[in-house]
């Protein structure tokens, strides 16, 4: 059963249409690829997936707890809290801010304090606050930043700002992981190992994970399925090598097969 049924999404810019008729299904569990030119509307279909933008038509329709619920139009702290997370093509870390505490603010859509608790100080607050730092540690460890705790954001490596990019997304707790280009200028080591870090990801934290990238060497090697995107329309999908040998696949963006 699919957790996440995208059904006729349509997206217009005025009498640009940027996404048009797109359809798609994500398995529990699966990594999937989402390829194609530049332009052809692979971050605005993130975009309405995560509630950034609005669709103009269609369904988002995810069934996390065999309830099935249409996101579509909904804002994005909404969509959060109801499993989904995102990176972004450009990090958005609060760079001013410490590792650590790029963590903790993911987690506080769950926090079980309220305001006047916060601001009194309550044994209810504290214990909260060290559940949170205490979960925020056990993440950063896992992602191999727990030696940066204490570091400005702004103060990491490339490298390390899109893997501390992906640990706030991964404490919002999601069933469903999008990033988007996460090997956007890296160098090949840098992009050998976060393909590691994504299929370790998959498999620790048991989520499905949907990215798009241009390295097609990451996305053959790592993606279960792809779904491919021309002129804001899905013109292919299949396994990495039905699209690699796709004659619309090639001649749209591979250019050779692979």
């Amino acid at each position: 059963m699919a957790i996440l049924s995208v059904k006729s999404l349509t997206k217009n810019f005025g009498g640009l249409c940027a996404n048009s008729n797109i359809n798609m299904e994500i398995e529990k569990d699966e990594l999937i690829g989402l390829i194609g030119p530049n332009g052809a509307g692979k971050t605005t279909l993130f975009n309405m997936l995560t509630g950034v933008y609005e669709p103009s038509e269609g369904q988002i329709v995810i069934n996390f707890d065999g309830k099935e619920k249409d996101i579509a139009g909904k804002k994005p702290y909404v969509i959060t809290k109801m499993g989904i997370a995102r990176t972004f093509q450009n990090i958005r870390l609060f760079k001013d801010l410490t590792v650590l505490d790029n963590v903790k603010i993911a987690m506080h859509k769950d926090v079980q304090y309220n305001l006047l608790q916060a601001i009194f100080r309550t044994p209810k607050f504290f214990k909260e606050e060290e559940r949170m730092e205490k979960e925020a540690n056990e993440l950063l460890k896992i992602l191999k930043l727990d030696t940066k705790i204490g570091e400005l954001a702004s103060n990491l490596p490339y490298g390390e700002q899109r893997r501390l990019e992906i640990a706030r997304a991964l404490a919002t707790n999601p069933k469903l992981l999008f990033l988007d280009e996460p090997a956007a200028g890296m160098n090949p080591q840098e992009t050998a190992e976060l393909t590691e870090l994504i299929r370790f990801i998959k498999e620790k934290f048991e989520i499905s994970v949907v990215l798009i990238e241009h390295d097609m060497s990451l996305v053959m090697n790592l993606c279960e399925r792809i779904y491919v995107l021309d002129y804001g329309k899905l013109i292919a999908s299949g396994n990495p090598e039905e699209i690699a040998q796709n004659p619309r696949v090639i001649e749209a963006y591979l250019g050779e097969e692979i």
